[in-house]
C-alpha cells in the first residue's frame, strides 16, 4: 500500500477516533498532494512533500521560540526511520574513498543516494564535515 493510500485511510480512522491532532495534521498532507500535478504520488514525492511541511514548520516554531508540536510528531511518524550520526559515520568510513573526490562534500552524493530519505543532508554534511 502506498504512503499516500494509507494517510488517506490514516485520516478516516482519526476522524472516527476524534483524534484533532492528527486528522488536521493528514488533512494539511493530502491538501499538499492536491497541488501537484500527478493524482498518484509516489511515496519518495509523498516523503518530499512531508519533509518540506515538516521544515516549514520548524522554522514556524524557531521563530516563536518553541520546538516541538503535535503537528511535526504526526508528520515524523509517516517518515522512514532515520538513519543515525553513527550509522552514517560506519557507511562512510567503509565504503567512501575521499581520495577519489576533489573535496569532502563530494562525497554527499553517493552517500544520499545510498539512505535516500532515510538520512537527512544537514546530518550528512555535518558528519562528512567531520572527515576534512
Amino acid at each position: 500500500m502506498s504512503l499516500q493510500t494509507q494517510m488517506h485511510k490514516d485520516l478516516i480512522t482519526a476522524m472516527k477516533a476524534k483524534d484533532v491532532d492528527k486528522k488536521e495534521a493528514i488533512r494539511i498532507i493530502i491538501g499538499e498532494f492536491g497541488r501537484q500535478n500527478e493524482k498518484e504520488l509516489s511515496d519518495d514525492q509523498v516523503i518530499a512533500i512531508i519533509k518540506k511541511l515538516i521544515k516549514s514548520e520548524r522554522e514556524l516554531l524557531a521563530a516563536k521560540g518553541e520546538e516541538e508540536s503535535a503537528y511535526i510528531r504526526v508528520l515524523e511518524s509517516y517518515l522512514p526511520k532515520q538513519a543515525s550520526e553513527e550509522e552514517i559515520r560506519a557507511w562512510i568510513e567503509a565504503n567512501i574513498d575521499f581520495s577519489a573526490f576533489g573535496n569532502f562534500m563530494q562525497a554527499m552524493k553517493p552517500v544520499m543516494q545510498h539512505f535516500g530519505a532515510a538520512a537527512e543532508g544537514n546530518l550528512v554534511k555535518k558528519v562528512l564535515s567531520t572527515f576534512k
